[in-house]
């Protein structure tokens, strides 16, 4: 990974054509029936299987953290700065559109309203996006996607979903992904977590739109760091491999219902302490006739039901 900002420069964008949409539309339609799976719910069982059946199988609800929060007001306020035009992408136009952004997430979310979050709250967000703007310079980008949901089947058997932040693609055809962190930069245990996530996105990129992306950035708003990767294509097929085998030994740890804990520094972040063994805690009960078919995160999900009920609106029109 690299840190220079500046490099490669992709201002300009190509928007994906009406045939491309169509075809994703197609291939999401016969992937529909797959056993899904997304970069964080793939990332929790090579972290900690337990992590991964307390979310995916179990489905327990974890209450959202102020900083989760935070991260949420600050992508969505980054999202709707980008809907403007050029010219008014300033840090004082994002920075009036923290309170709105945050007013409209309550009315989606009424969960967060209920969040212990200090009287800094609100501030820090509009901290976080000044570091935004010491890195990049909006009025000179025109993202082709933001927010988008990508998906690919991996070997007939494995549906692959995850999001994006935002998708810049050059004349030439180069691709830059773009994801917004509001936490540090990765360190250590941190750091494969999310060269992981990264890779996941490429590979989708790479088997639906025939293209590699040139750059994979990570934005640190806390730190203001940027952190590039550049894939190539041999390493995305191996990591194919990884991925696909990874889905396998999921499904023979439900088979046996056997998930266990792997303790490492991630732990002082889980939310299941209390139930994890390496704790003196005790997991709950194995569902009864539970079936590992859709392990994604959160956001993931609101995207895809957000994408099927466009596309069964197309439909019915």
């Amino acid at each position: 990974m690299t840190g220079d900002p500046s490099s490669p420069a992709l201002p300009e964008a190509q928007h994906p054509s009406a045939a491309q949409h169509s075809s994703e539309a197609q291939h999401s339609a016969a992937a529909r029936t797959l056993p899904t799976l997304s970069p964080s719910r793939a990332a929790d069982f090579k972290t900690c299987p337990l992590l991964y059946r307390l979310r995916s199988i179990d489905r327990l609800p974890e209450q959202p953290t102020a900083d989760q929060a935070r991260g949420t007001l600050v992508h969505a306020v980054l999202e709707r700065l980008f809907d403007l035009p050029a010219g008014q992408r300033t840090l004082t136009q994002a920075h009036d559109l923290v309170d709105p952004s945050w007013a409209a997430l309550l009315a989606e979310q009424p969960e967060l309203a209920s969040l212990e979050i200090g009287d800094d709250f609100l501030t820090s967000a509009a901290d976080l996006l000044g570091g935004y703007f010491e890195m990049e310079d909006p009025s000179r980008l025109e993202p082709a996607e933001r927010e988008t949901l990508i998906e690919a089947v991996l070997d007939d058997e494995l549906l692959i979903r995850g999001y994006i932040d935002r998708l810049d693609v050059s004349p030439a055809g180069d691709l830059r992904v773009v994801d917004y962190k509001t936490g540090g930069a990765p360190r250590e245990a941190f750091e494969a977590r999310a060269l992981f996530q990264l890779k996941f996105y490429a590979l989708v990129l790479m088997r639906t739109r025939g293209v590699v992306p040139r750059v994979l950035r990570l934005v640190y708003l806390k730190d203001r760091e940027i952190c590039d990767y550049t894939p190539d294509a041999v390493e995305l097929e191996r990591f194919e491999k990884t991925i696909v085998a990874l889905w396998r030994a999921i499904e023979q740890a439900a088979l046996a219902r056997d998930f266990r804990p792997k303790p490492s520094k991630l732990c002082g972040w889980c939310a299941h302490q209390a139930l994890c063994p390496s704790f003196g805690g005790t997991p709950p009960p194995y569902p009864v006739d539970s079936a590992v078919t859709a392990a994604v995160d959160a956001r993931t999900a609101r995207l895809a039901a957000q994408a099927k009920a466009a596309e069964d609106a197309a439909t019915v029109g």
